[in-house]
């Protein structure tokens, strides 16, 4: 939040002060017109998305928040400029133009640096402590470090401490006994305390008394699935086990007639769009398998849609003919089975676009859970009691999962998958939607498609 309304701040007041020292209309026309400020803020804010302006791991690396500064002026300016009736009328002086340019990146990459090099730093970070089981610390660490740079646990407290044990001790993390809690929060200034224990007994007496100050203190305590959701936006199946539904409510608009009514319409615009492209993307395509992609033009795979039902998806064949003469296998980061011109397609998406025809049939919607193959589904399902539960609202073309996370060539990675799907369907939204679409344009100009 401070980011988008910073942003905004210094870039309005830079285009104010300067059009008004240097008597330059077209700055003072951008800031000073409701409706052109409004379209000047849009175009910032949805492009800024695009290219990750507002990621706040791009946005702590002083590199990667210049090159997504650079993008995204660029681009927003350019587009600004090119838009008629609702931006300023372009001057006849040139110089206003470059001006306007130089205005908007400097007063954006200035607060951007002073952002990293301050307010990123590590005497900012968020401070919280783990209420957990020893065994569990590593992966409950790692599963939200890993995600928010600005989030730090600098402590726990264990059921082995609690009963008086030292020789639990993380050498990395450091070990509180329930006795010192109050104080220790108040030193250390820990401003979230996290319940992550699975076990009843792990929460003593003594313990309990010194969560109960804390709380009639101000201080936050949540419990650790609920911080890990709100973190890396992903369902943590794998800590809620036989209690899922309890803490998995449906999104409302799975069932909200009006939402999936406009849902559908849409689809069906962007589904005659995209045909239209896969028509005139075919010829280049057709050519370029001559040459490094030999063999038939177009892929279909049996695969599973909504409410379990299967379906054949059609693909631009990326792979080797007959790349499955012997069994089902994951598609792995550099499988061999792919042709050069194959990863091209791959990692712009170009495959992608015969799906329209299954949008346009209704086995598919634009965005929701990638849709798998039966023979995967059923291994993975047996491995994973909630896996099924992605089949609840339609596999889409682009989804929650595939802008998060590139790969599931395994197990474990079809977990995390899971997990980024069913945040969707439990959180599914227009809102979503939007920022799904955004992150999915991010992906291909990036080169980070599959």
């Amino acid at each position: 939040m401070i980011l988008h309304l910073v942003d905004v701040f210094c870039i309005v007041l830079s285009l104010y002060w300067v059009g008004f020292v240097f008597e330059l209309t077209y700055l003072k026309s951008s800031v000073l017109n409701l409706v052109h400020l409004v379209v000047l803020i849009a175009y910032l804010k949805v492009i800024g998305t695009i290219f990750e302006l507002y990621n706040l791991q791009v946005a702590s690396n002083e590199f990667q928040v210049t090159r997504s500064a650079i993008l995204t002026v660029t681009t927003t300016v350019l587009a600004y400029f090119l838009t008629p009736v609702y931006s300023p009328e372009l001057p006849s002086n040139r110089l206003q133009i470059l001006t306007f340019l130089l205005v908007v990146f400097f007063s954006l990459i200035s607060w951007r640096v002073f952002y990293v090099r301050f307010l990123a730093s590590k005497r900012f970070h968020q401070n919280a402590m783990l209420v957990c089981d020893e065994d569990q610390l590593d992966e409950l660490i790692s599963g939200l470090e890993n995600i928010d740079p600005h989030y730090k646990i600098i402590a726990y407290v264990s059921n082995c401490v609690s009963k008086g044990k030292t020789e639990c001790c993380s050498s990395y993390v450091e070990c509180v006994k329930p006795i010192d809690l109050v104080a220790f929060v108040k030193e250390k200034y820990i401003t979230e305390i996290v319940i992550a224990t699975q076990k009843s007994d792990s929460i003593t007496t003594e313990l309990y008394q010194q969560l109960l100050k804390l709380l009639e203190s101000g201080n936050l305590i949540r419990e650790y699935s609920q911080v890990y959701e709100e973190k890396t936006q992903r369902i943590p199946v794998q800590y809620v086990e036989r209690d899922f539904y309890r803490f998995f409510p449906f999104s409302r608009s799975n069932q909200n007639r009006l939402y999936l009514s406009i849902v559908r319409i849409l689809e069906l615009i962007v589904s005659v769009i995209g045909l239209f492209i896969t028509l005139l993307l075919i010829p280049f395509v057709f050519l370029m398998n001559t040459i490094a992609n030999k063999g038939s033009l177009f892929y279909t795979q049996e695969r599973v849609g909504k409410d379990g039902k299967f379906f054949k998806i059609l693909k631009f064949r990326t792979m080797i003919e007959n790349a499955e003469s012997e069994k089902a296998v994951f598609t792995t980061i550099n499988d061999k089975r792919i042709t050069a011109f194959g990863r091209f397609m791959r990692k712009t998406r170009i495959d992608e676009f015969p799906q329209f025809v299954n949008i346009l049939k209704g086995e598919m919607a634009v965005i929701g859970p990638r849709p798998e193959r039966p023979f995967f589904v059923k291994e993975i399902a047996g491995i994973m009691p909630f896996y099924e539960a992605r089949h609840v609202i339609k596999p889409g073309l682009t989804g929650w999962a595939q802008v998060n996370y590139s790969y599931g060539e395994s197990i474990e990675e079809s977990l995390i998958k899971l997990q980024y799907d069913l945040y969707y369907i439990k959180h599914r939204s227009i809102y979503l939607d939007f920022n799904i679409s955004l992150k999915t344009i991010t992906t291909i100009l990036f080169y980070r498609g599959q």
